[in-house]
């Protein structure tokens, strides 16, 4: 399934940005301590590796079930009404997706002309993951919600 190969991509690729990151850090804090040279670009890198893996681990999370949620009441409901209430709680995680998406995209727009000065690369490059995770969370909400209603259920990547 095609949900499942982006979840995976999108688990290694948030992996390897919290790596970087905290080689980044790693340096940062080698470069002050020992060097007593500190380096300008350091946090403006990890705080720009820190939005992007974080949205994106975001969304895989949406797709595998391990985002924040109280199921509490959904699984002492009786069938029928488990399904409604997963299916409502799909469609609201969805557009919340879909909002991230659009409003995500008019914030890159808007600040793709201001710079980052540490690292010289446009502002809207630090919330470009927005909208695209925004992107991803809507599509792994219609995959649960066509899933739940073939009464099937989302088969997690974890292997």
């Amino acid at each position: 399934m095609i949900g499942a190969r982006i979840s995976r991509f999108i688990r290694w690729f948030a992996g390897f940005g919290l790596l970087l990151m905290t080689a980044v850090i790693g340096w940062q804090v080698f470069a002050r301590y020992v060097l007593n040279d500190s380096t300008a670009w350091a946090e403006s890198a990890a705080q720009l590796l820190m939005i992007w893996f974080v949205m994106f681990a975001a969304a895989a999370g949406v797709r595998e079930g391990f985002h924040i949620r109280i199921g509490v009441v959904a699984n002492a409901l009786p069938g029928k009404w488990k399904t409604a209430v997963d299916l409502a709680a799909h469609a609201v995680v969805g557009l919340f997706g879909a909002s991230m998406a659009a409003w995500g995209t008019e914030l890159v727009l808007a600040t793709w002309e201001h710079v980052i000065p540490a690292l010289d690369l446009p502002r809207g490059v630090a919330y470009l993951p927005i909208p695209l995770a925004g992107l991803l969370i809507f599509g792994f909400s219609i995959e649960h919600i066509v899933t739940d209603l073939r009464g099937r259920e989302i088969d997690p990547t974890w292997n």
